[in-house]
């Protein structure tokens, strides 16, 4: 049986990115991380976020959403090639 993801405002940027591709997208968008403008990606996601003045209710929305982006990733079987 395969775990769920997991996901905290603890969580290193690097970890996450590896963990769910797609939040990549999703960080931009949020404006937390400008990840192919080559701005560096290291520490935490609740540091990035109050970075850029988010609230710790909005990081746990942030969370939130991250988490169900990883649950989505983990539930789509992967493509098999013939």
């Amino acid at each position: 049986m395969e775990s769920k993801p997991v996901i905290s405002k603890d969580m290193l940027i690097e970890d996450l990115l590896e963990t769910v591709p797609g939040a990549v997208t999703y960080l931009m968008q949020k404006g937390i991380k400008c990840i192919a403008c080559g701005e560096p990606i290291w520490g935490t996601i609740g540091q990035a976020a109050q970075e850029k003045s988010f609230t710790d209710k909005e990081i746990d929305v942030i969370v939130a959403e991250l988490l169900a982006l990883a649950e989505e990733h983990h539930r789509v079987p992967p493509l098999h090639h013939q």
